[in-house]
């Protein structure tokens, strides 16, 4: 059985079902919960201070992110540890998810169009292939 489970959350609606599905298997197990939030870096700072503007306006912007997933845990009654972090999101979650020794991944899938998926991929299906542990996506 599993002991951590890890919510991605980018605050998007995908995510808040991800977020329902993964405090009712934490609130019914008896299962750590952790959730992460990345916030995006630019692919090329131009300086360290651009790296550090990011990250500050990154706890701002998932302020309610977290403060609405922290209130929906307390109401059930389930612990929920919140890691906010800068990066990109496939390899720093992965990244995560080996660290932290998370059982088990939620996600929300969030539609894009067939073109999209084909020229680009979409961050639930790369997290599904390079994820090193069960990947649970919530539709």
């Amino acid at each position: 059985m599993y002991k951590k489970i890890l919510i991605a959350n980018d605050g998007s609606e995908g995510a808040e079902k991800a977020l329902e599905a993964a405090i009712g298997l934490a609130r019914r197990f008896k299962i750590e919960l952790h959730m992460i939030c990345v916030e995006e870096l630019p692919r090329l700072p131009a300086s360290v201070d651009e790296v550090i503007e990011e990250k500050e306006a990154a706890n701002h912007r998932f302020a309610a992110v977290v403060a609405g997933a922290r209130a929906r845990a307390k109401t059930h009654r389930v612990k929920l540890d919140v890691h906010v972090v800068a990066g990109h999101p496939v390899p720093t979650i992965v990244a995560f998810v080996k660290r932290q020794r998370i059982d088990l991944l939620v996600i929300g899938y969030m539609g894009h169009s067939a073109l999209y998926n084909r020229l680009i991929g979409s961050t639930t299906d790369r997290l599904v292939e390079l994820a090193p542990c069960p990947v649970f996506v919530v539709k």
